[in-house]
């Protein structure tokens, strides 16, 4: 595997984590070897399998997303010019998810409970869960989710950053408020209730504030964003307020802490010069805010930047370090780790 040692995950604390933009680096790769060279080889980004051994990664919410028409130029500038389908885009990243599956001799799984989730993580299997983030391609009709949960589908963003037919997703530069405008539409409002039937997690990662409301009032669920961080100490808009995680906490929701050093650094900077102190720093306002059971991991991997002393997937266990520095003890540590997840994904499902 390109030279790099493994390490059992026994050795390791387990991570499984809320959110990661995989599919889409592969996609915008467009190579027909992709999924191989994600298997067997070292990738430019911060994922591939040999690292996520490195680093103990044993599974997570892989991400389908769906760029904007107006970057496509800008992500893949040397493609033949085409319409923008975000239904056959979002196939296309969902059969890449199925292809490493397939071609990964038994070491990766798409699950569709939390039951396999843990099979996987005691196996040393990569534990796939299929994720939406921004649902352009969506109709809300039934059969078309009949469809997706079939293929695996088991968590849905309905909104990104860009308005769609569900509603308007958070905007704004930092600082700012998470209140960026209008929320769900009724189109949304009823993609809401039809996951809650389906027991689809409902990510509020990229809500703006009204939209996080509509869903608080209408969802029967655990509020759960992904791959989020507290607003009280980085004001990005993406990040939560006091009031929203009062919510999340009496719902028995949860948060997946996001290491991209935006939302982590109180001045808001993509500068990778951020201490994993910034890490804990949030992690301590999170649990303080909703208790030991209610925090995790959401990384945004091959997403964003995150700190330098990070790096990528394979520096997970000097998280883990900085939290055992900080006093945290190896239970805490294992519940936020992997521990959380399985439990709100369980009680979602």
């Amino acid at each position: 595997m390109g030279g790099i040692s493994h390490t059992p995950f026994s050795r390791l604390t387990p991570v499984f984590d809320g959110h990661n933009d995989l599919l889409l680096r592969l996609w915008l790769d467009d190579a027909p070897d992709a999924v191989d060279r994600f298997l067997h080889q070292q990738l430019d980004g911060q994922l591939d399998l040999a690292r996520m051994q490195l680093g103990g990664f044993a599974g997570g919410l892989f991400a389908v997303f769906v760029p904007p028409g107006s970057l496509m130029p800008q992500l893949k500038p040397d493609a033949p010019a085409q319409p923008h389908d975000p239904l056959a885009i979002t196939h296309e990243q969902i059969a890449l998810l199925q292809q490493i599956e397939a071609h990964s001799a038994g070491r990766a799984k798409i699950c569709r409970n939390a039951r396999q989730i843990t099979d996987c993580i005691e196996q040393n299997i990569l534990a796939m869960v299929l994720h939406i983030e921004g649902a352009e391609a969506l109709d809300g009709s039934a059969e078309q989710l009949d469809a997706l949960y079939q293929a695996g589908l088991r968590s849905i963003g309905p909104l990104w950053n860009n308005p769609n037919q569900f509603g308007y997703g958070v905007t704004g530069s930092f600082p700012a408020s998470p209140d960026s405008g209008d929320g769900l539409t009724a189109a949304g409002v009823a993609l809401l209730h039809a996951c809650n039937r389906k027991k689809i997690l409902i990510d509020l990662s990229h809500m703006n504030e009204k939209a996080f409301w509509q869903v608080a009032q209408h969802s029967t669920a655990p509020l759960v964003a992904t791959h989020s961080n507290a607003h009280a100490l980085c004001p990005q808009p993406r990040n939560l307020t006091d009031k929203q995680l009062a919510a999340i906490g009496e719902s028995r929701g949860f948060v997946g802490v996001n290491f991209g050093n935006a939302f982590l650094r109180a001045d808001g900077k993509r500068d990778s010069d951020t201490p994993l102190s910034d890490i804990i720093r949030h992690l301590d306002y999170l649990l303080e805010k909703l208790g030991e059971e209610g925090v995790g991991f959401g990384s945004d991997f091959d997403g964003v930047s995150v700190p330098a002393a990070l790096c990528d997937v394979a520096g997970l266990p000097r998280l883990m370090a900085a939290m055992r520095g900080a006093g945290y003890s190896q239970q805490l540590i294992e519940n936020i780790a992997w521990r959380n997840w399985l439990n709100v994904l369980s009680r979602s499902w």
